[in-house]
């Protein structure tokens, strides 16, 4: 009787990959950890002093049974301190400008909610490597919607108006002026919204296919005091309305689009014709990993991603 052929494992491989694996599955699951502790209140909470279980529980009106558990994961993996000479928890400030200012540029609970909400799309994308057909944007949970906003925008708030627009030969003048202005792939209205504030003569046309982002920059624009010279709609990247506009931005998402190159097509043809500028910026890293769309326009096959979320700015002017 044939014997099974064993393998000759080099076990310093294999050890060190199981490692990695483990690293990878404790992450996995503190996404939700962390998700939990943002719609709690509980980061905001630690930030305002140090606290035990209990107290941070009568803060936040949670059980402390579940906050003892919680606090004590998020110890282990760094998120929070402790100090077990007075049995509290808190956050230093690096961990409070990461995980409980939403104003930081550096705020990450919106990233863990939009990878958490990308997973609910899993089975989908199975059945996607079996047909070949594509997975629209809008086809996501919600959460993907809300992550992805809430993750870009400080980088935005921090960046757009005193760094990007500025390294643009000509456009902040411009747009001091008084200019029209399109942004593609507008998702909720962060990018749309932060330019029309620091540009109130300019005027501002937010498009998505999107409809429940649409809406929701719509409320943001109500909201923000600057309805009055935006606008939202409903519109595919390769068939948003308009003529002339003087300066077209696609903020972190030309590249996740269906047909990037049909969607830069129309673009061109929507803006007054002289000349062209384009900003790029990435954060790559060398492996392969899992990620959610950008809002993209109209159902692309699924496909696998770069890590470190590449970023990409695109923009186009007159």
């Amino acid at each position: 009787m044939a014997t099974a052929q064993v393998p000759q494992i080099d076990m310093n491989k294999l050890n060190a990959f199981i490692g990695q694996f483990v690293g990878d599955l404790g992450a996995s699951v503190h996404a939700g950890m962390v998700v939990i502790g943002e719609r709690l209140g509980l980061y905001k909470a630690l930030a305002e002093g140090p606290a035990n279980a209990a107290e941070l529980a009568k803060k936040t009106k949670t059980d402390e049974r579940y906050l003892r558990e919680w606090l004590s994961s998020q110890a282990a993996g760094g998120y929070v301190s402790y100090d077990e000479t007075t049995n509290k928890f808190s956050l230093s400030k690096e961990q409070a400008f990461t995980l409980a200012d939403e104003n930081s540029p550096a705020y990450l609970p919106g990233a863990f909610q939009l990878a958490l909400g990308s997973l609910a799309a899993v089975p989908r994308i199975i059945e996607s490597f079996r047909s070949g057909a594509g997975v629209g944007w809008h086809e996501h949970a919600d959460d993907v919607f809300h992550g992805c906003e809430r993750f870009f925008r400080p980088g935005y708030a921090a960046n757009l108006v005193t760094s990007w627009i500025p390294s643009l030969d000509g456009v902040d003048a411009k747009l001091a002026r008084g200019a029209s202005v399109a942004d593609v792939g507008c998702g909720k209205g962060a990018s749309t919204i932060l330019l029309a504030k620091a540009y109130p003569k300019s005027r501002f046309h937010g498009f998505d296919y999107h409809s429940g982002s649409i809406e929701a920059a719509r409320e943001s624009a109500r909201r923000e005091g600057v309805a009055d010279r935006v606008s939202f709609d409903v519109a595919k990247a390769k068939e948003f309305p308009g003529q002339d506009y003087d300066f077209v931005a696609v903020f972190d998402c030309l590249h996740d689009m269906g047909d990037p190159v049909g969607a830069a097509a129309h673009v061109r043809a929507r803006r007054r014709r002289r000349r062209r500028a384009h900003a790029r910026r990435d954060r790559r890293r060398d492996q392969p990993d899992a990620r959610a769309r950008a809002p993209g326009r109209g159902p692309r096959p699924a496909r696998a991603a770069r890590p470190g979320e590449s970023q990409r700015l695109a923009l186009t002017t007159r």
